[in-house]
């Protein structure tokens, strides 16, 4: 692992789930986790019911925008979290993949994103306290 952990978050449009899983954990992390997200088939803008949901907590994501999946920056993670992207992600040996089942927000109302956007925020602060542990 290196010395500041390298985090991917995968899903299939990068315009929801990985976006506030991104998110948070940059926020958490306080700059001691590097932070990716990518889309199998990026969307052109990101859901603006999650742009709401994470404003409602102080993240905002106004100037973010769906990225597309590239190898190099698989291979640049120590940990791969896929959240629904299926086999579109590149596999590579030595890396530590998850994979989050959280539901999709596309066409959910904010009022149905939230409890999405509070399961992911529970998730990114466990696997924060994997990655760094306090010592």
């Amino acid at each position: 692992m290196n010395p500041t952990p390298e985090v991917l978050f995968v899903c299939v449009h990068n315009a929801g789930r990985s976006q506030m899983a991104a998110a948070l954990l940059h926020h958490h992390a306080a700059g001691r986790v590097v932070v990716r997200s990518a889309g199998s088939a990026p969307a052109d803008t990101i859901n603006p019911a999650v742009v709401e949901a994470m404003a409602e907590i102080g993240i905002d994501l106004s100037r973010e925008f769906p990225k597309p999946l590239t190898t190099e920056a698989v291979r640049a993670a120590d940990v791969v979290i896929t959240m629904g992207c299926g086999d579109a992600c590149p596999v590579f040996p030595g890396k530590r993949y998850l994979d989050w089942r959280v539901p999709d927000p596309a066409g959910r109302p904010v009022e149905e994103v939230r409890p999405i956007r509070d399961e992911i925020d529970r998730r990114v602060r466990e696997l924060l306290s994997e990655l760094l542990p306090t010592t």
